[in-house]
């Protein structure tokens, strides 16, 4: 598997400040851009106000990054989950109509094989199922078949290249499912190999990439509770009913049902809620 990370929007934290001051400022998109060609904010406090507005979850100005990798050697059964994601996010595939699939191994295709089937004992009869499909698609092809056909036998294993561009909101929200335990070993592996590469441009925005259990996401998992108890990172992060348990032990008067709830209720809540933090100023 290699991932790379191809090209980035043209310094994101700034995209990101401007997306985001135009937001909470009284000034016009012009006014603030000319504030920040003129110097007029330092990047300490370009950095520090967009760290400050990722930690309210606002999403959208997220939507104006954009990030391009080019990946390879991953199986067609991760990119069958992969383009799954619809939103914020283009894929380029390999063909497998287009290109003919001959390999550099002579005795059969390249495929990937799982450390599961291994440890299992089972290699061998991986390798001789992929020899034989091996045999049968190139013989096809030999035949006169289209390759848009013989790739009917092509199983999930085989290999599969992708360019693709993705902005920071989808990328956070992949990273929130791929990078969790519970996802697949090798789309969680790729996802890992994303964010490292991310790390090495951008580490103020690679950081808020983690499983949504991480401190900068959610901060507790959300799955089943067996799941929760399987996961090593049980350890250090807590479950959403720990959560709620907590609540409930300091908010003893907090177990009104929602559905019980009145209207003078929520009216309360929004008098109680605390004012929302001053945002640094430019």
């Amino acid at each position: 598997m290699d991932v790379v990370l191809i090209d980035l929007a043209n310094d994101p934290i700034t995209k990101l400040y401007g997306a985001y001051r135009v937001c909470y400022s009284p000034k016009t998109p012009r006014e603030v851009w000319e504030d920040i060609a003129a110097g007029a904010v330092t990047r300490e406090k370009i950095a520090a106000f967009v760290d400050e507005r990722l930690k309210t979850g606002h999403v959208s100005p997220l939507e104006q990054v954009v990030f391009w990798f080019g990946i390879s050697g991953v199986s067609r059964s991760l990119s069958h989950q992969f383009v799954r994601h619809r939103i914020g996010i283009s894929f380029e595939q390999q063909s497998q109509r287009y290109v003919r699939f001959t390999g550099r191994n002579e005795e059969r295709l390249e495929y990937i094989m799982p450390e599961s089937w291994k440890d299992a004992g089972r290699a061998e009869e991986f390798e001789k199922l992929m020899g034989e499909i091996t045999r049968v698609y190139r013989e096809a092809v030999a035949a006169g078949i289209p390759p848009e056909d013989a790739r009917f036998v092509l199983p999930n294993a085989a290999p599969t290249n992708f360019q693709i561009m993705v902005n920071f909101a989808e990328l956070l929200h992949i990273g929130d499912l791929r990078l969790c335990t519970r996802a697949q070993w090798e789309i969680r592996h790729m996802i890992s190999k994303m964010r490292s590469e991310l790390m090495k441009k951008v580490p103020e925005l690679a950081r808020y990439m983690q499983p949504k259990c991480g401190e900068k996401r959610l901060g507790y998992c959300d799955e089943d509770m067996k799941a929760y108890e399987a996961c090593p990172l049980s350890a250090v992060r807590p479950h959403k009913l720990q959560v709620i348990e907590v609540f409930k032990r300091v908010r003893s008067d907090a177990g009104k049902p929602m559905k019980d709830l009145e209207e003078a209720d929520f009216r309360a809540a929004e008098e109680f809620r605390e004012p929302p933090t001053p945002s640094p100023k430019a």
